[in-house]
């Protein structure tokens, strides 16, 4: 039997992501697809997986993702489900633990990688901030303070991202010169 669920989840929020679709997963629960803050899943109670999130380089379709993907399951990693350049793994709990980023460079490289597509959005969101706000003085159209509205909360939100991101790095590269 399927089961829905709406949950709305931010990129900065991967590990906690991460965490809860593992929490379903010993409830029985195994997620089936994705879609914006939608889960799908499947009633597997017999079967428990660990899951993995992971923002590829370029989209599920393009090559190199393919390539990389086959390998993730010639490892015996699942793809389950893709949104956008987020891939969806996962891997039958045995005594093995699965991690995806195993070592700190993996782990800061793909937060590296978050954080560049924060900062690739951020000047589309800041020009569409601008125009909002031109067009608001000239015209008292609601729709438009309401857009402007949302896409300065949306600029917030993405610059509390940046910020998680940002600290999530260093506090790694901390680590990393800690270890050495």
């Amino acid at each position: 039997m399927k089961h829905t669920v709406r949950k709305l989840l931010f990129a900065w929020q991967f590990e906690e992501e991460e965490k809860w679709l593992n929490e379903m997963s010993a409830k029985g629960f195994q997620l089936v697809s994705v879609g914006l803050g939608k889960y799908v899943f499947e009633d597997k109670s017999h079967m428990t997986y660990q899951y993995g999130i992971e923002l590829l380089d370029h989209w599920p379709t393009h090559p190199e993702s393919i390539n990389y993907i086959k390998f993730l399951e010639e490892t015996g990693t699942e793809h389950v489900a893709s949104f956008m350049r987020w891939i969806y793994i996962r891997k039958e709990i045995t005594d093995d633990s699965f991690e995806l980023f195993s070592d700190l460079d993996s782990r800061i490289k793909h937060l590296k990688k978050i954080r560049n597509l924060f900062f690739y959005v951020s000047p589309l969101i800041i020009i569409n901030i601008i125009n909002m706000i031109r067009t608001a003085m000239t015209t008292s159209n609601a729709v438009i303070m309401l857009l402007l509205i949302l896409n300065v909360i949306f600029a917030i939100l993405l610059g509390k991202g940046l910020w998680t991101i940002h600290n999530k790095i260093q506090a790694l590269i901390k680590e990393k010169s800690i270890r050495e």
